[in-house]
């Protein structure tokens, strides 16, 4: 008799004690292929307006020192998937393979959307891979449950391309059908969807916006012709033999369009009363691009920072971001916390209560909270074109090797970020002790890598 009185109390109270219970939170990842630290209104862009990644901004938090893992495409995402910097990734470069795709990862490799899986989120990608050909040992469709987009970096040098797809199903298109806004809808679709299951999300939204060639709907360019009226007899060219007129006023459409995505996507988990149980963090691959017919200096792409995409300088690594999350991250607030790509991975498992693999990253969720913040002892990137160059910041020191092909043991240029954050002056033969210290750094953060081999390391 005591039980059965007892037993709808206690199960009562277990189902409240469930429903208490803190839910994992959906994770959203908006990042666009080539935005400078200077593309976004909030940070400065005064030539074309932003208005929702400004609002986005207001509603949540700048981070001033977020890097990411590499100032090209292939690496850069190699790293985020990873947890892993440049020096210990497979992928440090780009590496196409024929017809399509780029160079593999592993196989079995262990990726935030695998592990994220394995700890009972939905996963999906709605945009560019560049990790893997279709079909190979890292087809994006073997890594995240839902996949659209597209496989192959070279494919996306074209706005209008012939085919995308859809998990391993190939969606031919007449290549006159603007992608980026296909891609678009579907991540929408997802999101919309996953928010009905009872399980968290991951939503990896890699767009192509503002990488060349120069492309968006007229709607979109027209308004900003006659603002860049001298360069309507410009003609931009790029791969696939694409040509774009005025491909300066394309760039400002471009980000116009991509701007009232990225406020469909945060009005969408409003609607669906998810918003404060989602953390979406918008960032860019590296910086500013001048290809394409594309034209950063005058749009001050790069902000207060030199260098642009492919360089190790602060202009082409470190990236725009803002981290959004209503109730969690406050409204108004800055970051500036120095962490990059290969962070996401821990923070993700952190905030998901997940055990993360080994890896090079350290969780920044207690500053996004605004709490005590474990530092990096520093960042490292090697890039494998121009020379080869070696990068590596600790605290407010920047060191900088270029020419490392021809000589492996180039001389250390070193700046102090706090005092010249534009890189200006060579500090080094002041301090040949900090000098010789990331030198040692270098050394240290690199891993032999066969298929980017150093000077004198195996093939």
């Amino acid at each position: 008799m005591l039980m059965r009185i007892l037993f709808p109390v206690l199960l009562a109270a277990l189902v409240q004690l469930i429903s208490a219970a803190p839910k994992s939170p959906n994770f959203i990842y908006i990042m666009l292929d080539d935005a400078g630290y200077g593309d976004f209104g909030c940070y400065g862009q005064k030539l074309f307006e932003t208005p929702n990644i400004d609002k986005m901004a207001a509603e949540g938090q700048k981070m001033t020192q977020y890097y990411s893992g590499s100032t090209v495409c292939a690496p850069a995402r190699c790293s985020l998937m990873t947890g892993l910097h440049t020096g210990h990734c497979l992928v440090r470069g780009n590496r196409e393979v024929q017809p399509e795709g780029q160079a593999p990862m592993p196989k079995n490799l262990q990726t935030l959307p695998r592990i994220l899986s394995k700890g009972g989120y939905q996963t999906g990608m709605f945009g560019k891979w560049g990790l893997g050909a279709p079909g190979s040992s890292s087809d994006p469709a073997d890594h995240f449950q839902t996949f659209y987009g597209i496989n192959c970096q070279r494919q996306a040098h074209t706005f209008y391309p012939t085919h995308l797809w859809d998990n391993k199903k190939k969606v031919e298109l007449d290549g006159e059908t603007y992608s980026h806004s296909l891609i678009a809808n579907k991540a929408l679709e997802f999101i919309k969807g996953a928010s009905k299951k009872d399980k968290p999300f991951f939503a990896y939204v890699p767009f192509t916006i503002p990488h060349a060639a120069m492309q968006a709907p007229e709607k979109y360019v027209a308004p900003f012709r006659k603002q860049f009226a001298e360069y309507e007899n410009l003609i931009g060219k790029y791969s696939h033999g694409t040509k774009v007129k005025n491909p300066v006023a394309a760039f400002a459409g471009m980000m116009t369009l991509v701007d009232e995505d990225i406020g469909r996507i945060l009005q969408l988990l409003k609607e669906l009363d998810i918003d404060e149980n989602t953390f979406v963090l918008l960032t860019s691959d590296n910086g500013p691009h001048v290809e394409g017919g594309h034209k950063p200096r005058i749009f001050d792409s790069n902000g207060p920072l030199t260098g642009f995409k492919r360089d190790l300088t602060e202009g082409g690594i470190r990236v725009p971001t803002i981290a959004w999350w209503p109730g969690t991250i406050a409204a108004g607030s800055e970051n500036d916390h120095i962490s990059a790509f290969w962070d996401i991975l821990a923070t993700y498992c952190d905030l998901a209560g997940l055990e993360a693999p080994k890896n090079d990253g350290i969780s920044f969720a207690p500053s996004l909270k605004g709490n005590c913040q474990t530092a990096h002892e520093y960042l490292y990137w090697e890039f494998h074109s121009r020379g080869g160059t070696q990068a590596i910041r600790k605290g407010k020191w920047k060191g900088i090797r270029k020419g490392i092909f021809k000589n492996k043991e180039a001389p250390v240029l070193l700046y102090n970020l706090e005092e010249d954050l534009a890189e200006q002056k060579n500090i080094a033969a002041n301090h040949p002790k900090i000098v010789a210290e990331l030198a040692r750094l270098m050394e240290e953060a690199h891993e032999p890598n066969p298929v980017f081999p150093f000077p004198g390391e195996k093939k």
